[in-house]
């Protein structure tokens, strides 16, 4: 019996490596791998169930032959770690997930941080130890958080960062124990090569071998080139800087701008929203970023629209005023023009007071029409 730990992937589903539990029994010609993590992006309403937090994974059975091939195959690598159980453990290992791989029992509620492919294998293995399992004092309890490995894993991929940054909340910048560091699996292996069986009277290693059985050399990256969030965050900064300095100079309210980044804010609100009120997902309820980007942004577009509108309407009139005004004094140039009706004035007024009021970025708290 021997825990496999496999390298991460390219797919954001397998960024973070993976891990699964290996039955070799040459006697009966037995070599089976169980695995904790498959799922099928054809079940009925799979987005909308995973943005839920209702995402069902599932328990398989698979050749040992055919999972390394497939690993070797996008060039991912695998490495064993034999475990040091005694026959009654290994018994009792196999019966387990016999088990658990009923129908009845081999589905089951996946959860990211507490209950995924790492921590399922985990909890079977010692769940079949007479003894108690302890692990190496490092890392320590609260040295990380959850934000922390993930950041870890999504090195060299920076839009899955920025997307999982987005979503989770304070919950996972909160320190946590190292065996809550174990839902990812390489975290899990170097604490299992560490490990010890501590029984009524002997105490023994959990592993007493680790090797790479899959040597596999991954593929060089020859995607084409894609600006990271960062610098397109940078970009967008500098242009909107700009359009401001321009509408100020020249006087003008940019609406166009502002329909463009309240109603970006506004769809990001929505879906943080969305996640924080009805999704099981793990860390995403308490997240201050809703402070930022949240939904009632998008109930200002209209009036931003509205004061546009009113603001353009207002400009015309006076340009016709003052059109008007200097035709009258070139007809009749030696008596001064007659002064202007009273609404005319008003016309006026409310042109400057639209121009002065509306600027680009700003929403007036107080329109009169």
């Amino acid at each position: 019996m021997s825990l496999l730990t496999c390298a991460p992937g390219e797919e954001i589903y397998s960024l973070f490596g993976h891990t699964a539990i290996r039955y070799e029994n040459s006697s009966q010609g037995i070599d089976v791998v169980f695995n904790y993590g498959l799922f099928s992006f054809n079940t009925p309403n799979f987005i909308f169930r995973f943005s839920l937090g209702e995402t069902d994974y599932q328990l398989g059975a698979t050749d040992y032959e055919r999972f390394a091939a497939e690993y070797a195959f996008f060039g991912r690598s695998v490495w064993q770690q034999t475990l040091n159980l005694t026959d009654e453990e290994k018994t009792e290992l196999i019966r387990l997930l016999q088990e658990n791989y009923r129908p009845e029992n081999r589905v089951y509620r996946y959860n990211f941080f507490y209950d995924n492919c790492a921590t399922r294998p985990r909890d079977k293995i010692e769940e079949s130890i007479a003894g108690k399992v302890i692990y190496p004092a490092e890392p320590q309890d609260g040295s990380l958080t959850f934000r922390d490995i993930v950041h870890q894993y999504c090195k060299g991929h920076p839009w899955a960062r920025f997307g999982i940054d987005l979503c989770i909340g304070s919950e996972a910048d909160q320190p946590i124990t190292q065996r809550q560091m174990m839902f990812a699996p390489f975290y899990l292996m170097d604490a299992f090569d560490g490990a010890q069986i501590k029984g009524d009277s002997i105490q023994r290693p959990l592993i007493t071998a680790n090797e790479l059985i899959v040597d596999a050399t991954p593929e060089p990256d020859e995607s084409d080139w894609m600006p990271t969030p960062l610098q397109c965050s940078l970009l967008l900064f500098i242009l909107t800087a700009a359009a401001t300095i321009y509408g100020i100079r020249r006087r003008t309210g940019l609406w166009g701008i502002d329909l463009f980044l309240f109603g970006i804010a506004g769809i990001v609100g929505c879906v943080l929203a969305f996640l924080a009120l009805f999704s099981q997902h793990p860390a995403v309820s308490s997240n201050f970023l809703l402070l930022v980007f949240h939904p009632g942004q998008l109930l200002f577009l209209p009036y931003i629209i509205s004061v546009s509108y009113t603001h353009l309407r207002a400009h015309e009139t006076d340009s016709y005023l003052v059109c008007r005004l200097l035709l009258e004094k070139k007809k009749h140039p030696p008596h001064p023009p007659p002064p202007p009706p009273p609404p005319n004035f008003i016309y006026i007024y409310r042109s400057y007071q639209s121009y002065t009021t509306y600027t680009p970025l700003h929403i007036p708290l107080q329109y009169h029409t």
